[in-house]
């Protein structure tokens, strides 16, 4: 298949995307809004940050085998797979006899998860013109909509009238049905001409290197002793450090002007932006008693907003000026985390006011996030979309990875001490400082397609 914008294959590829993005997205919705659900049958408060770490650490493995593979063999093996795992990892969560199992569960499904996104934006690059790809993107991305819409309210009314389980195992035959809608459109693209993709075995080490060395960073605030914590990390410094270099855009752990910039400053927001939306639904049902339905009404407001914002990233992608717009971006992030700051800490606020916060980060994301996504995979030599794509979506799973885990490594720790309330609100803040370094790195970003690093 040829790139194009809207021939008849282009139809049916773009009809298997947004399918599956919506089942995926029904999942990303209603985990966060049920996990408050789970932590009331089972307990276990340090375990909850790693139900969004260990799903976004073992994301990397699957983002960096996916990538890979697409270039070397084509997308349509590693898709299949993906969507695989990701249907087993919810059957083994909505199964969970306990908060490990849950944890173990959203594991398998971050491999998949992983595989998918990866694939997504391989098939982006591959199958549209590229003047079709900035509005594909914002395609892709308003089909959270509709998952946004209904996802975080039907998934609370499980939790609270049935089981929180059916938030999983529900969304399991969905994987399926768009694997077949995809398959005949994603094996017509193969592989692309003249591809260089190298084997996927040193990828596969890396990432694993990287999400354990991620893993032993942010347990190390955990384990009480400070000598111990101190060693603990500079060991998990050690081993992240090589994959971050070869798994990434050469100058993105220091930004360098262009695309690595742009790759960099994506791995901070979504630190920021999901860091703190790990505890946004947990401070309003459980620390503000008013229920799952409540807690995920604002994953709704930001999920339709966050579609709103990449259609005006689209819009404006082609007129410069990214810099403003995605520092524009961040500050509503920014600004939206504010407002979570204050939903647990006095009663005074109404619990409606976390809808409208989220609703105002997730219009930041939407630009930002998108103007980021684009600039990352724009004008790649061809048969090296796959690696592109793959260094967008580790920057993203090792961001989202790394804010859940400071979150929820401060609110562990902060729960006991000073009450769950002032704990998450100082998580909160922390993420604040996060998008202000952010701010900062988007002076190093090219303004149009045309500037490359």
């Amino acid at each position: 298949m040829e790139r194009g914008g809207w021939t008849p294959g282009n139809r049916l590829l773009t009809a298997g995307l947004v399918f599956m993005t919506t089942a995926v997205g029904f999942e990303g919705l209603a985990v966060p809004t049920v996990l408050p659900a789970t932590l009331d049958e089972f307990g276990g408060l340090p375990l909850y940050g790693w139900a969004f770490s260990g799903f976004w650490l073992s994301n990397l493995v699957g983002i960096a085998v996916a990538g890979r593979e697409a270039d070397r063999r084509g997308p349509l093996a590693a898709y299949v797979a993906g969507a695989g795992l990701f249907a087993a990892g919810l059957v083994i969560a909505g199964l969970a006899p306990n908060m490990a199992w849950v944890v173990a569960g959203r594991v398998v499904q971050g491999l998949g998860a992983g595989a998918i996104a990866s694939i997504t934006y391989v098939l982006i690059a591959r199958g549209y013109d590229p003047d079709a790809q900035p509005g594909m993107i914002a395609v892709v991305q308003s089909a959270w909509v509709v998952p946004g819409l209904v996802g975080p309210a039907l998934a609370g009314y499980l939790a609270q009238e049935h089981s929180w389980r059916w938030a999983f195992l529900g969304l399991a035959p969905l994987l399926p049905l768009a694997t077949l809608l995809l398959i005949v459109p994603v094996r017509r693209l193969g592989r692309a001409a003249g591809e260089a993709g190298a084997g996927s075995l040193r990828a596969v080490t890396d990432a694993i290197q990287l999400a354990v060395g991620a893993s032993l960073l942010l347990s190390a605030g955990a384990l009480g002793h400070p000598l111990l914590a101190v060693v603990v990390a500079v060991i998990g410094l050690g081993l992240a450090a090589r994959p971050l270099q070869t798994l990434l855009p050469a100058g993105t752990v220091v930004a360098r002007h262009g695309r690595p910039a742009a790759v960099a400053m994506l791995a901070l927001i979504s630190v920021a932006f999901f860091g703190a939306e790990a505890f946004v639904p947990l401070a309003v049902s459980s620390v503000r008693n008013s229920g799952t339905i409540a807690g995920g009404l604002a994953l709704t407001a930001a999920a339709v907003t966050w579609a709103i914002g990449s259609w005006i990233q689209a819009r404006m992608a082609s007129s410069g000026h990214r810099r403003a717009l995605t520092a524009g971006g961040t500050g509503l992030v920014a600004l939206g985390i504010g407002f979570e700051v204050v939903i647990p800490l006095t009663s005074v606020a109404p619990v409606w006011l976390a809808a409208v916060g989220w609703a105002i980060a997730g219009l930041g994301m939407g630009i930002s996030y998108s103007m980021l996504t684009l600039a990352s995979i724009e004008g790649v030599p061809n048969g090296t979309e796959g690696a592109a794509a793959a260094s967008v979506q580790l920057a993203e799973a090792l961001g989202i990875a790394v804010g859940a885990g400071i979150t929820g490594t401060i609110v562990a720790l902060g729960a006991v001490p000073v009450g769950l309330a002032p704990a998450i609100a100082l998580a909160e803040l922390s993420m604040i400082v996060v998008c202000g370094l952010a701010i900062v790195l988007a002076q190093r970003l090219a303004e149009r397609s045309s500037e490359r690093a």
